[in-house]
């Protein structure tokens, strides 16, 4: 649960909006003009101040604001209704039977553990991803929630928390990140998020009482892996966009949110060079999956360098992952220990080798199988059986095909139809649409024991 601002016994300058509040000096300023404010609505700013983020209930501001008379609930209203008239609308909400909570965007003077941000730090340049930024910058100035989606390992994550840090200067209450994987529950997700903004996870409020703390509030907020708490999520988006107008939502899930007014971006594996007949290492260091291959190659052998002799290689590498970011770089990762010859003959044999990430990274993303793992896992039980039964095609097939394959493995048609929908849906197949083709991901086949579909030589 996050933590209740307090006020200093000293004087402190607080501002909102275009209000300043000196508490030692009992001051307040508009456009730095003293306001008239009597007295007892002045207490009760101060005690809602001291409580920022946080409901606090009719008694207790009874209690401290008449500390040595009784008085009627009717006062109280009559003093709140001044202060609303003052600083005007939605900065003092009231919550029926709870109480009355201070809402609007605090900054102290002075503090200096006051940030407008919770993104972590990045650790690496993006790569391969200039045309999705751009396109991320004019959809944020335009809709206000736009949802990113594609398979396990693409980097939605990355290119969102880029995104967001680039974006920052749009939003004058800063950029969040609400990511539902590093929780174990979705009070758990809200309430760190509240705690990493110094407001109070209200239990008995819907969703934590998050969209109240937000009213006001002018920021972007990344919901990252939602589909790790789908229901929450969707109903998180829709009140935040019910309610709070300064608030933009870029979503990170595998399928998409299915709430009105979602703008869809989907993120694809990076370029690979096709299959021709003959390429210069110029040519090849033009594709984003073999920029991103040799990238990291050189963060762990740094005298690495692409040669001609090599391009054979990585371009059966950077194909037979797919062009898939995190495949990518766990492959990179391990250059030093087998070369590159070694690295390309190890994955020939089966993509376990992929399982030498960060050690400050999240466990799904130490080890290839281990990020597979998390998103299978979601599946429902009829889109795992269905899965396993199309992983054993081969690179393309059509939905004809599939349900064909389904039957011969006892597979009734609409179950499979329903599953193809849903498995597409959720990035576990793509599409490709111009061919009205579905094909499931190497290494998806890889993690489901079905041999990868052999390469054609470049």
């Amino acid at each position: 649960m996050g933590t209740l601002a307090r006020l200093s016994t000293q004087d402190e300058a607080l501002r909102f909006d275009h209000f300043t509040v000196h508490t030692g000096q009992r001051l307040l300023l508009a456009d730095g003009q003293p306001l008239r404010l009597g007295g007892r609505a002045l207490d009760i700013l101060l005690v809602l101040l001291e409580h920022a983020g946080a409901v606090v209930d009719k008694r207790t501001l009874l209690a401290r604001v008449w500390p040595d008379s009784v008085v009627e609930e009717i006062n109280l209203r009559v003093h709140i209704a001044a202060l609303r008239r003052a600083l005007g609308e939605g900065v003092i909400v009231n919550l029926p039977g709870q109480g009355y909570s201070f809402v609007a965007p605090l900054q102290r003077d002075g503090d200096a553990n006051f940030v407008a941000s919770n993104l972590p730090t990045r650790l690496g340049r993006l790569i391969g991803r200039d045309d999705e930024l751009a396109a991320l910058a004019l959809l944020l100035g335009q809709r206000r929630l736009v949802t990113l989606t594609g398979p396990v390992g693409v980097g939605k994550s990355s290119l969102a928390l880029v995104a967001a840090e680039d974006q920052a200067g749009r939003w004058p209450d800063g950029t969040w990140r609400l990511d539902f994987a590093q929780a174990s529950s979705a009070q758990e997700a809200l309430a760190n998020l509240l705690r990493d903004q110094g407001l109070a996870f209200i239990p008995d409020c819907p969703l934590g009482g998050l969209p109240t703390h937000l009213l006001q509030r002018r920021l972007l907020l990344v919901l990252d892996h939602c589909e790790a708490q789908p229901g929450t999520s969707r109903r998180l988006a829709e009140a935040l966009l019910a309610l709070a107008p300064g608030v933009s939502i870029l979503a990170v899930c595998r399928e998409p949110l299915r709430v009105r007014g979602e703008t869809l971006l989907p993120v694809s594996p990076l370029a690979v060079p096709p299959a021709s007949e003959a390429h210069s290492v110029e040519q090849f260091m033009s594709y984003a999956a073999v920029r991103l291959f040799v990238s990291r190659a050189q963060a762990r052998q740094p005298d690495f360098c692409l040669r001609e002799q090599d391009l054979p290689a990585v371009w059966e590498i950077c194909r037979r992952l797919d062009g898939l970011p995190l495949a990518l770089e766990l492959a990179a990762a391990q250059i030093d220990v087998f070369a590159l010859v070694g690295l390309r003959a190890q994955l020939n044999q089966g993509l376990q080798v992929l399982n030498r990430g960060r050690r400050t990274a999240e466990a799904r993303h130490q080890s290839l199988k281990a990020a597979l793992d998390w998103s299978f896992q979601r599946l429902s039980d009829p889109e795992q059986q269905v899965l396993r039964c199309l992983a054993g095609l081969g690179r393309g097939f059509s939905l004809e095909q599939a349900v064909a394959h389904g039957a011969a493995a006892g597979l009734g048609p609409l179950l499979t139809v329903r599953a193809v929908e849903q498995l597409a849906a959720k990035s576990l197949l793509t599409v490709e649409h111009g061919r009205s083709a579905y094909r499931v991901l190497d290494s998806t086949r890889w993690y489901l024991g079905q041999p990868a579909a052999t390469p054609q030589p470049a």
